[in-house]
């Protein structure tokens, strides 16, 4: 029993720790030599792939990668530890872990739909920070390039309408006679984003672009009915639960053990 116990979990953290491991490696290189990463993507012609070669797109993805690698190494290396050593307590530790993780976790998902008008007035604050730094040109940045795909694909223009734009600094001095960017035009190249109405930027109307229509609605509309988004959270917490219970299934057993060879 314990020794099925625990190749299952080892099976769980050597994934898990692999996949970490991988993630960490790759934002590391991005950090120490983001510059390879961009001649190697310039290799392959596609307008898409060109827009995240900017050196600040992949200095921020760099960091994100870093941080979402070390924290499932140290977990997945805390379990296969306390596996390998027969360290209930180690096992304890990164069972609790979990817990308070899916505790997190499922109490965020609580407020998020008892507080939900609370929620959608803080969710379109936090966007209003992020378009502040919105710019254009060569000063693309990873957040830049973010807005630009959100709207570009799902025909929208800042979180209520153009007007959002202004906060920004960068745009107000960089636009020039731009009303709003070519993303919130009705595109037909949305690779290269490039406008059907070469006056959508200078001229917007409802027939050549969407610039009174905010991303906000739009992206909300479109998560509500993404059923295999729903699907991927739910097998998450599903694996999240299994893993804590071979964690404290495992204690268990090395401590039914331990009293046997006594």
């Amino acid at each position: 029993m314990v020794s099925v116990l625990c190749f299952m979990f080892l099976f769980y953290f050597i994934s898990i720790s692999v996949l970490g491991t991988i993630i960490f490696g790759v934002g590391l290189w991005l950090a120490v030599d983001k510059h390879s990463l961009i001649a190697l993507l310039k290799l392959v012609e596609s307008e898409r792939i060109e827009q995240f070669t900017q050196p600040q797109v992949i200095e921020q993805l760099a960091y994100v990668l870093l941080v979402i690698g070390a924290v499932m190494f140290f977990m997945s290396f805390l379990g296969y530890l306390g596996a390998m050593r027969e360290s209930r307590c180690l096992l304890s530790t990164y069972g609790t872990f979990l817990i308070l993780l899916l505790i997190a976790e499922i109490t965020a998902g609580g407020l998020a739909a008892f507080y939900k008008d609370r929620v959608r007035a803080e969710s379109k604050t936090f966007l209003q920070t992020t378009i502040t730094s919105y710019s254009l040109g060569e000063n693309v940045d990873a957040t830049s390039l973010m807005w630009n795909q959100l709207m570009g694909n799902f025909g929208c223009c800042g979180i209520t309408d153009y007007r959002d734009f202004e906060a920004s600094p960068a745009w107000v001095n960089g636009k020039g006679n731009r009303t709003i960017p070519e993303a919130c035009c009705i595109l037909k190249d949305v690779a290269k984003l490039v406008p059907r109405d070469e006056d959508c930027t200078t001229n917007p109307s409802d027939s050549n672009s969407f610039y009174k229509k905010g991303c906000y609605e739009v992206f909300t509309e479109w998560l509500i009915g993404q059923r295999e988004l729903i699907i991927g959270v739910i097998v998450v917490g599903i694996v999240h639960l299994v893993l804590i219970i071979l964690a404290f299934a495992l204690c268990k057993a090395f401590a039914k053990y331990n009293d046997m060879r006594l």
